[in-house]
């Protein structure tokens, strides 16, 4: 049984190692969290010293907020396409470059590259692709789709806020993927393929159910990521034309920063960090429920 002495002891030995760790943590994340919760009670412009306490007025107005739940709305499509094509992406590349193909390392290489550029410095790179190189291609071609540029359509510019993020979140997925594959036991595989089975059945009866770990990390990854979205949403969009793809994080921000309402804007962050905390812990819960042992 340990003495008070050893007790300080060892709870010294872990503040020395953990201490700075924890206040970095505190400082950072868990402080301005509390405080941005004290804002949502207050009027507060961003600006000004003095702060009224306001009460619930700020989550009313949230729900009574028309434009933010129609962002939301826009956001919650955008991250079920985003989600499902990038994880269906990212498993086909993943399992095309595990099933020994010539060069499959330069192949991976390059399918994750696009991940390493910043949202920001992407979204102007493909500004520049759709306004000038497909619609250059388009003209030349006579090719209708591509004949005037999607960042001007309302319709096409949501389409192309979601196939940079799929170009773009694909490879990293697919490296998680790869991680699984690599997983499956060799021997269950060798057994399924003596007994006459299938590549497609083995697929569908070995590799799937024993991806599920891989697929709940990378779709928890996805939502995460789809719901977060503002850089790539800025620099490609800037949430037109006529605020067409204005996503809500992107909303939040123009209500705190831009309106200078940031006890509102803080309640919209609030509102939305519970709903896509419930989603991601939804679908962890149910995706668990999918595992299944080698």
């Amino acid at each position: 049984m340990l003495t008070e002495k050893g007790l300080w002891t060892r709870l010294r030995t872990r503040l020395i190692f953990t201490g700075p760790t924890l206040f970095a943590f505190a400082t950072v994340m868990i402080i301005p969290f509390l405080y941005g919760i004290y804002l949502t009670f207050t009027n507060w412009d961003g600006i000004a010293i003095d702060q009224s306490f306001v009460g619930w007025d700020n989550y009313i107005s949230v729900f009574k907020d028309t434009v933010f739940w129609k962002s939301f709305g826009m956001t919650l499509e955008y991250v079920f396409i985003t989600v499902v094509l990038t994880n269906a992406v990212a498993f086909l590349l993943a399992y095309a470059v595990t099933r020994g193909m010539k060069a499959q390392g330069w192949f991976r290489a390059g399918f994750f590259l696009p991940n390493l550029v910043g949202g920001i410095v992407l979204g102007f790179i493909w500004q520049f692709i759709f306004n000038q190189v497909l619609v250059f291609a388009g003209q030349k071609m006579n090719l209708t789709l591509f004949s005037t540029s999607w960042l001007a359509d309302p319709d096409k510019a949501f389409w192309a806020l979601i196939v940079v993020t799929v170009w773009q979140y694909a490879g990293y997925m697919m490296v998680i993927y790869i991680a699984g594959l690599m997983n499956v036991p060799k021997d269950v595989m060798e057994a399924a393929s003596i007994d006459g089975a299938s590549n497609r059945k083995m697929l569908a009866r070995i590799v799937l159910p024993l991806m599920v770990p891989s697929f709940i990390v990378c779709i928890f990854l996805s939502l995460q990521r789809g719901f977060m979205v503002y850089d790539l949403n800025v620099s490609l969009t800037s949430g037109g034309p006529f605020k067409s793809t204005e996503m809500v994080s992107m909303h939040v921000y123009e209500q705190a920063f831009l309106a200078r309402d940031y006890g509102l804007g803080q309640a919209e962050a609030f509102v939305l960090f519970i709903l896509v905390a419930a989603i991601t812990l939804l679908q962890v819960y149910f995706s668990k429920k999918l595992e299944v042992e080698a």
